[in-house]
């Protein structure tokens, strides 16, 4: 529990942490404080726009609409992982949700299942809206995914929490989905190796190689989604649209890409993922 930074310090947070860190309207002083308290806090949630383009999705959770009235957020974290203030102080992002939630939050022990909706987390949390269109299939680049991970910990580190006070808006109500296409637990696990690093450091991890027969089996998972975001990173695009979480003919033929980019040919560019092409890649960590 913690009196909330103030716009200077938060903005010297963010940046303490290696955050691009945009300044948008008059974010120091666009708040909902006339309607309802601002702290203490306790936490950080992360969510999706339901939207695409940075100007637009920063724009909306600005403004808002008349029914629910901006800011929407504390920040806006685009698809390059610039995050876009647009809000200091009590904000429409978390809503209702589950006390015993709060609570884990606070004593930072492992979260229970939401199922209640007694508690205003809009005094509690901070929130940041993360551009994605939430269906699954629009990527995370790791740009974006690295973007979260330094502004979450940027506010743990000057609260002095742990990685446990960051959640996503799913594990604070039932009735949330967000974010969709990333596991909480591996951007805690971001959150938590840049905490064990000096402020701005490097603490990238990349997904081991699942082996040959996770792809042979046709999952559905972050991986493959992630793999797919590596994959148009480097130019090598076969997806007519996506890529998403399952694993398709398309992943296939954009991995061959891959393969032959890095010098492979014959039965080595099959489109069948091996660990040396794997590692290559540098597929963030999802899960």
């Amino acid at each position: 529990m913690a009196t909330p930074l103030t716009a200077d310090a938060l903005l010297t947070a963010l940046r303490g942490e290696g955050v691009t860190a945009v300044e948008y309207g008059d974010w120091r002083t666009h708040n909902r404080n006339a309607v309802g308290a601002w702290g203490p806090v306790n936490g950080v949630i992360v969510h999706h726009t339901v939207t695409s383009g940075t100007d637009a999705s920063v724009a909306y959770c600005y403004t808002g609409d008349a029914a629910l009235p901006g800011p929407l957020c504390h920040g806006v974290i685009a698809k390059d992982g610039s995050v876009h203030l647009v809000g200091n102080g009590r904000a429409n992002h978390a809503g209702s949700g589950d006390p015993d939630v709060l609570a884990a939050v606070i004593a930072e022990t492992p979260l229970p299942a939401p199922d209640e909706t007694g508690a205003d987390g809009n005094t509690r949390f901070y929130g940041f809206e993360c551009v994605n269109l939430g269906d699954g299939s629009d990527p995370w680049p790791e740009a974006q995914l690295e973007g979260i991970a330094r502004a979450c910990a940027a506010i743990c580190r000057a609260h002095g929490w742990t990685a446990a006070s960051v959640i996503g808006h799913l594990e604070w109500t039932n009735q949330k989905i967000d974010p969709k296409g990333f596991s909480m637990a591996s951007m805690r696990t971001r959150v938590a190796a840049l905490l064990a690093a000096a402020p701005g450091g490097d603490a990238t991890r990349y997904q081991p190689f699942p082996g040959d027969a996770f792809f042979r089996s046709a999952p559905t998972s972050t991986i493959v989604a992630a793999m797919g975001g590596r994959l148009v990173a480097e130019g090598c695009s076969a997806y007519a649209e996506g890529p998403g979480p399952r694993w398709s003919e398309a992943d296939r033929a954009s991995y061959a890409l891959w393969q032959t980019k890095l010098g492979y040919s014959g039965a080595d560019a099959d489109g069948w993922p091996g660990a040396s092409s794997w590692n290559a890649l540098k597929v963030p960590y999802t899960a």
